[in-house]
């Protein structure tokens, strides 16, 4: 059967299929570091994973790679089994952990040794990584290279027993000190820390490197298929080297291209920085690149879901625009987002015509995409909040908003006419005065005016004050980690937030959900804050109704 659409690792899998490699089993893990939050690069890999799993009715682990006591802690986990979760994807059993195998990579570091494949190593870190020699240069064989097995075992297991200081000695494996790949000269596969981890409390003084715990552990679980990202492709050839000497299952690695986005960070290191020195607020600050912050910013994970797939999986990096991402999510809010109406630069208009004390019900749309969500009531009376830069005293030709003796529909209401305004004392305008046509309603028009513009309005009697967060991109660069001679934070932008205190909002925005998306008309999707209060709601700008970024910044230039 001619099969298609396939990429790299399909074919890899479909051929070991063929050939009935692990008797027809796919099983791949999501092994993710507990030393911080997840990004967009941890969604590609989620991604693959799960997708790649699901497409051949294969399995996924979910496995902490915890190797690290000092960098990890439960609440990296909790966050990271939220993001899965949110994603969408139900990892196989029980979380795993790298460090519920202690015990038995203990017992394979052990057995290396006892195969003249390990030595403890007294030198210094220094002295270690001058051993390293460099890419140009070989490294040097370390004067415990030879060490006897015995010394070496009984080392170790006082390594364990936590007779020895920080530091003091090592344990590595005994491969090529001449390796054109540094990873291969003689890398350190255990190192002494008395520090208490999250996991196993006490229990350990001793813990193994990342690059050993992580192979053995893909083999403790019969992983046939070990998905990572590219920067792990040097990584490989220990992989290999460590399975192959302790004779067990063999995992196999292949490496994609990880998830680079432009104006986006995917280095928890970097992405911590930010935390640590309070450029943002938090790791779920809107503007970070985590997906607790994504998500906090009101995209769906749907939208996260489809721009992993139609960026496809590739065997080389690359810088993905974000303005693919961003038309992704104005797809999907588009489709089930609810209308509402905020006035985000309120000026008051004042329909002298219209009854005072009177106030009427008026229906509006939820979504005109979808029937099926309804409408809302919205009030309206004598006196209205609209936007300040829709009433000009002298507008440019072009101009079809509201202007003296200018006619303008309000939204899902009526047609009013300008006949006059109010200034303060620096010439700013405070009211319209207008008067409206009673037979122009909305759906039941038989005024015979016509108008060009339509602007949005809310009704000053029952309107809400609401905090908005405008958010933009947190870098002015679109790559702000690829210059050498500069640091990141130079292209922080400064302007990626900007708190609007003094909007107004219909009172329909009291009864929204925090998890609701809504469009606020004419002026972009948000979605609520969780630091909203009854008496103040916060709402978080998610993304413009259209790109501002490139007009802006084309302005700038100029």
């Amino acid at each position: 059967m001619e099969r298609e659409n396939r990429n790299f690792i399909e074919e890899i899998i479909e051929k070991d299929l063929d050939e009935g490699k692990h008797g027809g089993r796919i099983h791949t893990r999501f092994p993710p570091e507990p030393n911080g939050y997840l990004h967009i690069g941890h969604a590609k890999a989620i991604f693959i994973n799960f997708e790649t799993a699901k497409k051949y009715g294969g399995k996924t682990n979910l496995r902490f790679d915890d190797t690290n006591p000092i960098t990890e802690d439960t609440e990296y986990v909790e966050s990271i089994k939220n993001d899965i979760r949110w994603l969408g994807y139900k990892w196989e059993g029980e979380a795993l952990f790298a460090s519920d195998y202690f015990e038995q990579l203990y017992d394979y570091a052990e057995e290396l040794i006892s195969k003249s494949l390990a030595y403890v190593d007294s030198s210094s870190p220094e002295e270690i990584a001058e051993m390293k020699g460099t890419p140009t240069r070989p490294g040097t064989n370390s004067p415990f290279r030879e060490r006897p097995v015995e010394e070496s075992l009984d080392l170790f297991r006082r390594m364990r027993a936590g007779e020895f200081e920080d530091g003091s000695m090592v344990l590595r494996a005994k491969v090529d000190m001449s390796s054109n790949n540094m990873l291969m000269r003689d890398p350190v596969i255990y190192r002494i820390k008395h520090a208490s981890h999250h996991n196993t409390g006490d229990k350990w003084c001793i813990y193994p490197m990342y690059d050993f715990a992580h192979g053995q552990s893909d083999s403790i679980e019969g992983i046939t298929h070990s998905l990572c990202s590219l920067e792990f492709i040097h990584h490989r050839p220990l992989y290999n080297w460590l399975i192959e000497k302790l004779e067990i299952f063999p995992s196999r690695q292949i490496e994609f291209a990880r998830m680079n986005v432009a104006y986006m960070i995917t280095s928890k290191r970097r992405l911590l920085k930010l935390v640590e020195e309070n450029y943002v607020n938090g790791w779920d600050d809107p503007r970070m690149s985590t997906l607790s912050g994504m998500r906090r910013r009101g995209f769906l994970s749907k939208s996260i879901r489809r721009f992993c797939d139609v960026t496809g999986v590739a065997k080389r990096d690359n810088l993905i625009e974000m303005e693919l991402l961003e038309s992704i999510v104005r797809d999907d809010l588009n489709a089930v987002a609810t209308r509402v109406m905020v006035v985000t630069d309120p000026i008051k208009l004042i329909i002298s015509n219209y009854p005072e004390g009177h106030s009427e019900n008026l229906t509006s749309v939820n979504n005109p995409e979808d029937e099926s969500a309804g409408t809302h009531d919205m009030s309206f009376s004598r006196e209205l909040w609209i936007e300040r830069g829709d009433f000009m005293i002298d507008p440019p030709k072009k101009y079809f908003r509201l202007a003296p003796e200018k006619h303008v529909r309000l939204k899902g209401a009526y047609i009013v006419k300008a006949e006059s305004y109010k200034t303060d004392e620096e010439g700013n305008i405070t009211e319209v005065h207008c008067v409206y046509a009673p037979d122009s309603k909305s759906g039941e028009d038989i005024s015979g005016i016509k108008v060009k513009g339509t602007i949005h309005w809310v009704d000053a009697r029952s309107s809400v004050a609401v905090e908005l967060r405008n958010y933009d991109r947190l870098f002015t660069d679109p790559n702000p980690l690829g210059h050498e001679d500069k640091d990141f934070i130079e292209f922080y932008n400064k302007e990626s937030l900007i708190v609007n205190d003094g909007a107004k909002a219909e009172k329909y925005l009291l009864t929204v959900g925090d998890t609701e998306p809504l469009q606020f008309m004419r002026k972009g999707y948000y979605i609520k804050d969780k630091d909203s209060s009854p008496g103040c709601p916060v709402f978080n700008l998610t993304i413009g109704l259209r790109d501002s970024w490139a007009k802006k910044n084309k302005a700038k230039s100029q």
